[in-house]
């Protein structure tokens, strides 16, 4: 998961979301939509506004689901998002899998 500082976002383009949910690691998530002219992604990105004193470092935060959006890049390279829509994660050539998110996939 990659966290943008929000001052890094084009806030103005978030929509906030009702949906909510839990991790138990870093508590309650809200979700954002993302209107761009005639473009809108639901759900596009995630934040933790209060999250768990473990995870404080991702409070001003946000994460975007990379399969949610046209394109998402980390240096250069264009990353693929993790199969499934559960996780959110952003695969590069540096990361090794297995990934988490394919039917069968959750118990391991």
């Amino acid at each position: 998961m990659y966290c943008i500082p929000r001052a890094d976002v084009r806030e103005d383009l978030l929509i906030p979301s009702a949906r909510r949910s839990f991790c138990e690691f870093k508590g309650l998530a809200s979700y954002w939509s993302l209107r761009l002219g005639d473009k809108f992604a639901t759900e596009a990105a995630w934040s933790y506004e209060s999250p768990s004193p473990d995870y404080d470092a991702v409070r001003g935060h946000l994460a975007f689901y990379a399969g949610r959006v046209d394109a998402c890049y980390v240096g250069e390279e264009r990353v693929q998002a993790q199969p499934g829509e559960f996780y959110g994660g952003w695969v590069t050539s540096d990361i090794i899998g297995p990934f988490k998110g394919r039917p069968g996939s959750e118990t391991w």
